[in-house]
């Protein structure tokens, strides 16, 4: 039997302590305490790997103060365009959804994909087809209207810029908080696996997908390497496929889980431009958390020990 662990993640990139109030602060560590308790219950319980992420990502989702689900970017024509994604490490199963609009918590359909079909990744119209064959639940746009992230929207119209979830909250803000929500865990039973949900970019247009839906470069869990869910700039993740990238360096090159991952996030795709960061957990629990952005939250708790919450570096 394994010891359990869990980690998550929040967004990445420009997120200063001197812009952020403590009521804010603490709104945001709340959100990732709750995120964290609803995948170590299921783990404590001697649930899945699978069942944790989808349970942290799902309260994740529901709060809408990071970008994905309820608290979802608007796109250019003022919709919500939801992307997410899922796997397992012990049969190296997946599942995705991009594009999709109205789904309440869109990591679940991921799951649906995964379980219900013989494919690995549905997209748009269809995966909504698909959704409401399966009886997924929907909400109506209020539920997805909040204000700060359709203020956002206005600004961005502006200047007819593609935004990476800037928060708005002061006019000094820079516009690189990039906003995905994820996690990774290990079971008691050694099976490991991920899950990662996007709104993405707000003004985004032409139907804009990044690395979130994307098996290998936004997600990725294999049992014999780690689990990984990626947070940044996704054009750069996918170009860089760095999920993928990290268990291949633990599987042909022997690194450790702390070696592959400072290897990708630390240097190769910073050499690129690539801003952003990652949670990664392997088949012995050891936990990484590694950004080359200026923070990024995120969270983390091992069976035994007490859960820990972060934001800045």
């Amino acid at each position: 039997m394994s010891n359990y662990a869990l980690a998550i993640h929040g967004g990445a990139g420009t997120i200063l302590k001197s812009l952020m109030t403590a009521e804010k602060e603490a709104q945001y560590k709340a959100g990732l305490q709750e995120a964290l308790e609803a995948g170590e219950k299921i783990l404590k319980a001697n649930g899945s790997a699978l069942d944790a992420v989808e349970a942290a990502v799902r309260a994740l989702e529901n709060n809408p103060l990071f970008n994905a689900g309820k608290g979802a970017v608007f796109t250019n024509d003022g919709k919500n365009e939801l992307d997410a994604s899922i796997m397992r490490g012990d049969t190296l199963e997946a599942g995705a959804v991009a594009g999709v609009k109205n789904v309440k918590n869109p990591i679940s359909l991921a799951r649906a994909v995964m379980e219900k079909s013989e494919h690995v990744l549905m997209c748009g119209a269809g995966a909504e087809q698909f959704a409401k064959s399966i009886n997924t639940e929907f909400a109506d746009d209020s539920y997805f209207f909040v204000q700060a992230r359709f203020d956002q929207l206005q600004e961005a119209k502006k200047t007819d810029g593609v935004f990476l979830d800037h928060t708005g909250e002061s006019n000094t803000d820079n516009k690189k908080k990039f906003g995905t929500v994820g996690a990774v865990a290990l079971d008691k039973n050694g099976t490991i696996a991920a899950a990662t949900s996007t709104g993405g970019m707000t003004n985004k247009k032409f139907g804009r997908a990044g690395d979130s839906p994307i098996i290998g470069a936004g997600t990725y869990a294999n049992n014999k390497t780690c689990a990984i869910s990626c947070t940044g700039h996704g054009e750069f993740f996918i170009r860089s496929v760095v999920a993928y990238d990290i268990s291949c360096l633990m599987e042909y090159k022997g690194m450790t889980l702390k070696e592959a991952c400072d290897e990708v996030v630390m240097k190769k795709l910073v050499k690129i431009g690539g801003e952003g960061g990652l949670v990664a957990i392997d088949a012995k629990g050891n936990i990484e958390l590694p950004f080359n952005s200026e923070g990024m939250y995120r969270g983390w708790v091992k069976e035994g020990q007490a859960a820990l919450v972060a934001i800045y570096i």
